[in-house]
């Protein structure tokens, strides 16, 4: 007989996407035991849905993946909705068709950090990556009704802590949502110059502030070109910016 510590540590592995296998790898015990705790007696619905929530298991402040969390906050709040109006909320974050792989990437974050199922819906030039979750009003507290830049919105203390361990994670989020990098050309006294830069706009004044906060903790410079949008030019900024960001593709 195995103690129910053990147990409980296989089912949140494997309801945390790890395979059978990896899981029975991980607490050192045969295949066919830990099969038989994750599929042939798996917790009700409820219980499963609330392991993977982070927010609401034991060890609260230790999500499965952190990193991927910062990344598709950043999505989130760049380009994402989340309806609790629905019978199930649904998390919806909108991609442009023109970057398929960050729409792979969307949907990587949504299943490390809770989404078991994730769906793609094709709207008119973007797709609609989704996934149903009584949870994720619990990860994203910022949900309310109305756009997003005519309500406040601030980071939980939980959150902040998250992106301060992650900062390149989240700005690349927001990045990938609500910015670009571009090639700008300027001509100066007769000749002309060409160099890269990374542009950031969003009418959210609140998410704005945080944009330049987590820049702030890259060290990366920045300066506002226009009241909503934010302009990193200086050549170690860009490169810090390639490191942790890089385009869109």
């Amino acid at each position: 007989m195995h103690p129910p510590e053990i147990r409980a540590r296989a089912r949140r592995l494997y309801l945390s996407g790890a395979t059978v296998a990896e899981t029975a790898r991980t607490v050192g015990l045969p295949y066919p035991t830990v099969r038989h705790w994750c599929r042939d007696r798996p917790e009700s619905k409820q219980q499963a849905s609330a392991l993977r929530c982070f927010r609401c298991r034991d060890g609260v402040d230790d999500p499965t993946d952190p990193a991927a969390y910062a990344y598709l906050l950043g999505l989130y709040l760049g380009d994402g909705h989340l309806v609790t109006t629905a019978r199930v909320p649904v998390l919806r974050v909108y991609c442009a068709n023109a970057w398929p792989e960050l729409i792979d990437a969307c949907e990587a974050a949504m299943r490390a950090v809770l989404a078991t199922k994730v769906q793609r819906v094709q709207q008119q030039g973007c797709v609609s990556v989704q996934s149903y979750g009584v949870h994720w009003p619990c990860l994203f507290p910022q949900h309310g009704p109305g756009k997003k830049h005519e309500r406040p919105i601030v980071l939980a203390d939980w959150q902040r802590e998250l992106v301060v361990a992650h900062p390149g994670d989240f700005v690349r989020g927001l990045f990938h949502s609500d910015g670009c990098r571009v090639t700008n050309r300027v001509t100066v006294r007769g000749k002309g110059y060409v160099y890269p830069r990374y542009m950031f706009s969003n009418e959210s004044a609140d998410i704005m502030g945080l944009c330049q906060w987590a820049l702030g903790l890259l060290g990366v410079a920045w300066r506002m070109s226009r009241r909503n949008c934010l302009s990193v030019a200086r050549r170690e900024a860009v490169a810090a910016l390639d490191r942790h960001v890089g385009p869109k593709s």
